[in-house]
C-alpha cells in the first residue's frame, strides 16, 4: 500500500527575461501553484499549475481552492496504488478546474513511478529518452521578431514557433517574411495564431504564405476555440498542416475534432487535459485516427515542464515538443528534473519526475525529506 498522507500548496513566481506576448495575453512573470504530495514510506511527489485565466479560466486562488477544499479531502488516506479509481474520481468530483487537477495528477504519477522505482517516462511507456524543443517568438513588430528569431537560431534552436494573430493578417505576413529572411530556409517555422483569425482570414493568409514559398510547417489554432466548423474549413482549404490547441481540452472535444477531421494535428497540454491521465486518452484516440500530437505547455517552470516532457517522451504518437518556457525565466527554482542543452532535453535516471526541491516565493525552499 502507498497511503496519501498529506497534500500542500505553495505559490511560486519567477520573472521572465522578456515579456511573452501572444494574441491572447502578455506575461511578465511566471506564476504557479506548486503541489507537494506526501505518501507513506517517505515518498514525495510534485506538481505545478500556472494560472491562465484567458485559456483555462484558472487563477491562483481558484487552483488553490480546488486542490485544498475538494481534491485533497477526496484523496487523503487513500491507497495511491488504486490509482485508476483515484484519477477517475478527480475528474468526477469537480467540474472544470483542469489546471488544479493537472497539478495533483502530476504529483500522483510522480509518487507512483517512484514506488515502481523507474523514471516516469518509462512507467508511462518509454518510447524515447530524449526530446528536442522548439523556441517561441513572441508577437511584436516584424523587425523585433526577426531579431529575436535570429538570436534563437544562433543559440542552436532550429524550430521556431512564431506567434501571430494579434493584428491585421497582412502584418503577420510581414512578420514571417522578416523572420524567414533572417533565419534562412533550413529553420523550421511553425505559426500559432492563438484564435486570432477568422476562418476566411486564416485561409487567405495561409494560402498567400504558401504562394510566397515561406515554407510553414503548421499553423496552430487559427480560429476561435469553439469554431470547429471554421477550423475544419481552414484545414480543408489549405495545404499547410493545421493543429488544434484551445479547441481540444477534453477527450470528448478531441473526439469531435477527430470525427469531423477538423485538424491535421492536436496539441495536448496537461493544463487543458487535467493531467497525464486524460492526456493519454486524447493521444490514444488521435493515434487510432492517424493524427499525430504535439505536447505543449503554458508559461511554466521546469517542474510542470518536467511532467509534460515525461509524458511526451513516453508515447510514439507524440512527435512534436514545445517545452521552451523554462528557458524564458530569469531564474530556475527547481532542483532535479529534466535538463536542457540548448534545444535538447534529457531525463534524469532517478525515479518519478526526479525532482528534489522547489524554491518558492519569499526565498523559501520545500523539498523531499532527507
Amino acid at each position: 500500500m502507498m497511503i496519501i498522507e498529506n497534500i500542500e500548496t505553495y505559490r511560486a513566481a519567477v520573472p521572465l527575461t522578456k515579456p511573452f506576448k501572444t494574441a491572447l495575453r502578455t506575461v511578465h512573470t511566471a506564476e504557479a501553484v506548486v503541489v507537494k504530495m506526501e505518501c507513506s514510506g517517505g515518498v514525495v511527489g510534485w506538481g505545478e499549475a500556472p494560472p491562465t485565466v484567458v485559456i483555462t479560466g484558472d487563477s491562483l486562488s481558484s487552483i488553490e481552492a480546488a486542490v485544498n477544499t475538494v481534491i485533497k479531502p477526496f484523496l487523503l488516506n487513500k491507497n495511491l496504488l488504486n490509482y485508476e479509481t483515484l484519477f477517475q474520481g478527480i475528474h468526477t468530483i469537480l467540474v472544470g478546474n483542469s489546471s488544479a487537477k493537472a497539478a495533483v495528477d502530476m504529483a500522483m504519477y510522480d509518487c507512483i513511478a517512484q514506488y515502481c522505482k523507474v523514471p516516469l517516462y518509462q512507467f508511462l511507456g518509454g518510447a524515447k529518452d530524449a526530446l528536442e524543443t522548439d523556441f517561441t517568438v513572441s508577437v511584436n513588430d516584424p523587425e523585433e521578431m526577426g531579431e529575436d528569431a535570429a538570436g534563437y537560431v544562433e543559440n542552436d534552436f532550429n524550430i521556431l514557433k512564431v506567434k501571430v494573430g494579434k493584428d491585421d493578417a497582412a502584418v503577420d505576413i510581414d512578420r514571417i517574411v522578416e523572420i524567414r529572411n533572417r533565419v534562412g530556409k533550413e529553420v523550421k517555422i511553425r505559426l500559432d495564431a492563438n484564435q486570432g483569425w477568422t476562418p476566411k482570414e486564416a485561409i487567405r493568409t495561409i494560402r498567400k504564405m504558401e504562394d510566397m514559398g515561406l515554407d510553414i510547417e503548421l499553423v496552430e489554432q487559427p480560429v476561435k476555440a469553439d469554431d470547429i466548423e471554421g477550423l475544419k474549413q481552414v484545414t480543408d482549404q489549405v495545404e499547410t498542416l493545421i493543429m488544434a490547441d484551445e479547441s481540444v481540452f477534453s477527450p470528448k472535444q478531441a473526439f469531435e475534432v477527430l470525427k469531423t477531421r477538423s485538424a491535421d494535428l492536436i496539441n495536448i497540454k496537461l493544463m487543458k487535459a487535467g493531467g497525464i491521465y486524460r492526456a493519454q486518452t486524447i493521444n490514444a484516440m488521435a493515434e487510432v485516427c492517424g493524427v499525430e500530437c504535439m505536447v505543449g505547455s503554458m508559461i511554466e517552470t521546469r517542474l510542470g515542464i518536467t511532467a509534460a516532457a515525461h509524458f511526451a517522451a513516453s508515447k510514439k504518437n507524440i512527435t512534436r515538443f514545445d517545452f521552451d518556457a523554462p528557458l524564458m525565466l530569469a531564474k530556475d527554482i527547481v532542483e532535479g528534473g529534466i535538463r536542457y542543452n540548448g534545444r535538447h532535453i534529457t531525463f534524469p535516471t532517478s525515479t518519478g519526475l526526479g525532482i528534489s526541491h522547489v524554491h518558492i516565493e519569499g526565498g523559501a525552499t520545500i523539498g523531499n525529506p532527507v
